[in-house]
């Protein structure tokens, strides 16, 4: 049996392993030892935060609904309801938008959940 020699693929899994490393402070970003935990570990921290990502937009884009919806007089969860009511489906990234860029639009919207609130009530 012929003898098999693994440098290549030794350097090559360091060299990939230190170029994810790039940028990290101190030893994490040429030792290879170092860098494997470091790197390891970061992977792990982009795997919960793309999940988490998703969270923390949806939290924004309700801050910024019940600020918006509470200048038309409404209650975040009063103007979300009134807008089921009316049969608008607009997700709420959407209507976040047209609250910051197009003000106008989202007071029609608004005056929409007010009327089918009070139409129901």
């Amino acid at each position: 049996m012929t003898r098999v020699k693994r440098g290549v693929t030794s350097h090559a899994k360091h060299k990939k392993i230190l170029k994810a490393a790039k940028g990290f402070y101190g030893r994490r970003k040429n030792t290879i030892r170092a860098a494997k935990g470091a790197v390891d570990r970061s992977m792990q921290y982009a795997t919960r935060d793309r999940r988490n990502k998703k969270r923390d937009f949806r939290a924004l884009w309700i801050v910024r609904l019940n600020a918006a919806a509470r200048e038309q007089g409404l209650t975040y969860s009063r103007f979300i309801g009134g807008l089921a009511k009316a049969g608008i489906a607009f997700d709420r990234k959407i209507l976040a938008e047209l609250a910051i860029r197009e003000p106008q639009a989202f007071c029609a919207i608004a005056e929409k959940a007010k009327s089918a609130l009070s139409a129901r009530a």
